[in-house]
């Protein structure tokens, strides 16, 4: 059995009732739950919650809402892999057995279907534990500044002063939208940034963190952009 898991509490801090706040026209939980559905990789799409309304609407975008999210599995410093291993074990001691899992986050509204699809395909033909979304930085982080306690700036690697751009090294980070795992992975809790995780690429004008206003505003012009483009 594959399964999609979307992570959806409810108590965000810095942009409260995040999961459910409205991204261009519905909530941003909706985006994920649709582009899941679109893929047509899961047997099941299932929302994982301590949130009545969110688990409500998530129903409404047609995802299944089969158990409550345990509120120790709820506050601000559970990470992924417990919430997705403890979807697993709901799956596996009340439906059938899951073989693959793929976490979707709540707040992905730039996720595609090609792209879950994509990350299946590199998962299977990889034969890795995990498979995610990355992207590259727009700048070499190897010149990366900090701004000293009086207010100065240093390189963070002075050594780099000279380099060219060019001569180092690419740099990417996790996108934060979608993470495909075979359910021993992720029920062992290996580490996601590992050796026995395999890149799946995504451009980076659709890649927006959704931790804080600022982010959210730049998404919101991210996605008026893209659809003026089309």
């Amino acid at each position: 059995m594959r399964i999609a898991v979307i992570p959806a509490r409810g108590g965000s801090k810095r942009i409260p009732r995040k999961n459910i706040k409205l991204f261009h026209g519905k909530p941003i939980l909706a985006w994920s739950i649709e582009a899941a559905l679109e893929s047509e990789c899961f047997d099941s799409v299932i929302v994982s919650t301590d949130d009545d309304e969110i688990a409500e609407i998530a129903r409404t975008y047609g995802a299944s809402v089969p158990f409550a999210r345990p509120l120790s599995l709820a506050d601000d410093y559970t990470g992924t892999i417990p919430v997705i291993a403890h979807a697993i074990d709901w799956v596996n001691n009340n439906a059938a057995i899951v073989e693959l899992a793929c976490c979707i986050y709540a707040t992905a509204p730039f996720v595609h279907a090609n792209d879950i699809q994509r990350g299946l395909q590199v998962l299977l033909e990889t034969r890795s534990g995990y498979a995610f979304s990355v992207t590259t930085f727009a700048f070499p982080i190897q010149r990366a500044l900090r701004v000293t306690h009086d207010s100065r700036i240093e390189m963070l690697d002075p050594s780099h002063f000279n380099t060219r751009s060019q001569d180092l090294d690419e740099a990417w980070h996790d996108a934060g939208q979608f993470y495909w795992g075979t359910a021993n992975t992720w029920l062992s809790g290996t580490p996601i940034f590992s050796h026995v995780a395999a890149p799946v690429p995504i451009p980076r004008y659709r890649v927006q963190d959704m931790d804080t206003v600022e982010d959210w505003v730049r998404a919101e012009y991210m996605y008026k952009a893209i659809h003026l483009a089309k």
